[in-house]
């Protein structure tokens, strides 16, 4: 098994992403190359960079690669924001992904700490 699968933060981040496809199903299909795209690039970002950063040879590297995910955890926080101002999205939803969203910042940020006393 690869060693990003054991990891939280890229659990809950590769679960994220299923619930952001089906999140952005709903908004309007002329945003399909705009901020749906956004959206799912960033919450794609978030594992995909995990997983890279597990698949390096330094925890150096590691720690970029989380550093890019949370990023991308950001931009997240953002267009989930717009969203909810373009009434593109429901406040209440947004509210729950954005909760989720804070528990996987913690969890990069929480590995960023680990590796960094590492090194």
């Amino acid at each position: 098994m690869k060693p990003h699968k054991n990891l939280d933060a890229w659990k809950f981040s590769f679960e994220f992403v299923k619930e952001i496809y089906l999140v952005t199903k709903v908004f309007p299909a002329d945003e399909k190359f705009g901020i749906i795209s956004q959206i799912r690039r960033a919450a794609v970002s978030v594992p995909t960079n995990i997983a890279e950063g597990a698949a390096r040879k330094s925890k150096k590297e590691f720690v970029y690669f989380l550093y890019v995910a949370e990023g991308s955890v950001s931009e997240l926080d953002t267009l989930l924001s717009l969203s909810v101002e373009l009434n593109f999205l429901d406040p209440a939803a947004a509210n729950n992904l954005l909760l989720k969203l804070e528990i996987i910042s913690k969890r990069i940020i929480g590995l960023i700490k680990k590796l960094e006393s590492e090194l």
